[in-house]
Formats: structure tokens, sequence, C-alpha cells
């Protein structure tokens, strides 16, 4: 275990040398303005480390493996498990989505695989993490598709456990299953949960939605936005490439996939209970107290806590701030926020 613990902070550590190694001449040591765009529209994209799923480590306290989603858009799912669990016990299910500006990372990048990996063992439930069409080639809403298409495939490991996802069918409460992202990844959690509103889900049954620095934008500068210019990880430049890349082709950073307060869709008042994390330092903070305030307005169930200090994506850098990321995860999933 403590070797275990030992190699994530490595891995989480190799990620910042990366950036600052690679990008040693630049301004700043964000990845994300590494990105490169084409004449063609395509883009390049920074190099990161990935890892492999661990279903074959028997001394591994978490297993994962990967399961195909749709092959015609070569998205997949990978899953972690406990590696003990008692025959009798039913764990809650978390569908997470990663972060990067839906344009960069996947879900077996080794900073969001290995965060997945603790957060298995520290709130003990399945964890099943999304491998996502990335923008500009695939732009909005090919992400929040596919996250619906992830709900509605775990829906039907439900419905028919017979021919099921083993580790789904023996161990997953399906009746405790939660939508969880960071950064990019909780807007898509967020328009997900949206979208499932007008879906016949059950057996399964979604309880809430888990928001973590949710990447939200708009045409108007916020504060701390306008204080983000030389960000290390978001600087304001990199957040405008991204949304440029993300959003429909013609639009602007107003559209409702950007913006959520603009106009306030219907179908919020019928999401679940949602928890929003932020912190002082991200660059977002203001975004996402707005959509906070939105969500109280119009009457949604929600936790909202905001950390002093830190910056954006602080969970896949700071052990300490992630193993407070999964204390509160694990409070709400037991309702206990």
């Amino acid at each position: 275990m403590k070797e275990e613990k030992r190699k994530r902070e490595r891995e989480r550590e190799r990620m910042a040398d990366l950036s600052s190694e690679e990008n040693a001449s630049s301004k700043s040591t964000s990845l994300l303005l590494q990105i490169v765009e084409h004449p063609d529209g395509s883009v390049s994209r920074p190099f990161v480390p990935i890892s492999a799923p661990s279903d074959d480590r028997p001394d591994a306290a978490v297993l994962s493996k990967d399961v195909p989603l749709n092959p015609t858009h070569d998205t997949w799912l990978r899953i972690y498990r406990p590696t003990v669990v008692h025959h009798t016990t039913k764990l809650p299910i978390v569908i997470y989505f990663h972060g990067g500006g839906f344009v960069v990372f996947s879900a077996a990048s080794t900073f969001y695989h290995g965060l997945c990996e603790a957060m298995t063992g520290a709130i003990s439930a399945l964890v099943v993490s999304l491998e996502y069409r990335l923008a500009p080639e695939h732009r909005l809403p090919a992400a929040y598709e596919d996250a619906v298409e992830t709900v509605l495939w775990i829906q039907s490991q439900a419905r028919d456990p017979a021919a099921g996802e083993p580790w789904l069918v023996h161990h997953g409460d399906f009746s405790r299953c939660f939508l969880m992202g960071s950064s990019s990844g909780a807007n898509m959690a967020y328009h997900a949960g949206l979208l499932a509103t007008a879906l016949e889900l059950l057996p399964l049954r979604l309880l809430g939605l888990i928001l973590n620095q949710p990447y939200f934008g708009g045409v108007e500068r916020t504060p701390s936005e306008i204080r983000s210019e030389d960000d290390p990880i978001l600087p304001l430049q990199a957040n405008d490439t991204l949304w440029r890349l993300a959003l429909p082709k013609g639009a602007e950073r107003d559209h409702e996939f950007c913006n959520p307060v603009v106009a306030v869709p219907p179908e919020l008042r019928h999401l679940p209970r949602c928890l929003v994390k932020g912190c002082e330092g991200d660059p977002l903070v203001d975004r996402q107290r707005e959509f906070v305030r939105m969500l109280q307005r119009e009457g949604a169930s929600v936790v909202a806590r905001v950390d002093e200090g830190g910056f954006h994506s602080v969970e896949l850098l700071d052990p300490i701030r992630a193993e407070s990321l999964f204390a509160e995860v694990r409070r709400f999933i037991r309702n206990d926020l």
C-alpha cells in the first residue's frame, strides 16, 4: 500500500516535471499551451505518459481493466474495483470523466489513472472512467453523447446481468450510481445529468452529480479569469484556445455548453443532488460560484465547497488535496454532506 502511494506521488510529480522540461523556453509551463494547431484544422497534443490497467497484478490494492463502449467511435471504459470485495457487498458506481478542456488527455493518462485508482480504494466504490472523443476532431456535444452512452451501457448491464460485465454485475449497486468529473469532465457530468433526466434508466438510479472544479466560461471575463494570464496550469490564452476548439463551429463562449447561467435549462429542476467543489486559486472559481448560485436560485439540491488556495487540477499534483476530495466524495455518496 505504501509503495503504491509513493508510486502515485511520483507519477504526479512527473506530470509537473514533464511540463517544465518540454516547455522550458516558454513563459508558462502549462501543458495546455503545447497544443499545436494545423492549417487543416487538426491538432498535435502534448505527450503525457499513460498507464496500463492492472487486472493482471494480484498484488495491487485496486484492480482495473478496459472494456469497449462503442468501437465505431473508438470509445472504451476503464473499470476500477478494490481487489478485496466481499461476495455479498455491493459497491456504489461512480462514472468518471477526465479533464483536459475536451481537447487533451485520456482515461489512460497516468495522472488520471492514478487518481481513479486512489479514489476507488479511498471511497470503496466501482469507478468507471470513460475514454471519450476529443475535440476538435469531435466537437461538443460529442463528449456529452459518449457520457450518456456510458450511462446507458451501465443500465444494460443491470438489465441483463447474465450477459453483463462481471465486475459490475457481481459487485456494483445499480441503485447507487453517480456522475463525476474534473474540470471539463465536470462540465460533462453536468450536461450528461441534464440529458439523463429525459431517460428511463431503471433499474439504474442516478443519485448525484460530483462536479470537481467544473470547466465553464463566457464572453465577459470574470476577475479570476483576468488574473490568470500567467497561470501555470490554465493560462487565459489556453483557456480561450480550448473553448475555440471544443465548441461547435461558429459558437461563442456564451453558448450553453460553455456558459450554463445565460439560459437556465428546464431540466435543471430534475437534476439529482450536486456536489460542486472548487478552490480560491482556480481561474474558474468565479464561474463556479455563478454556477452554484444558479443551482440554488432554481431550487436544485447543491452542496458547495470552495477551499482556500490551491489551483486548477490541484488534486492531480497534491496528494493531500486528493485525499480531501476523496473524503468529501465519500461523505456525499453516503449522504453525510
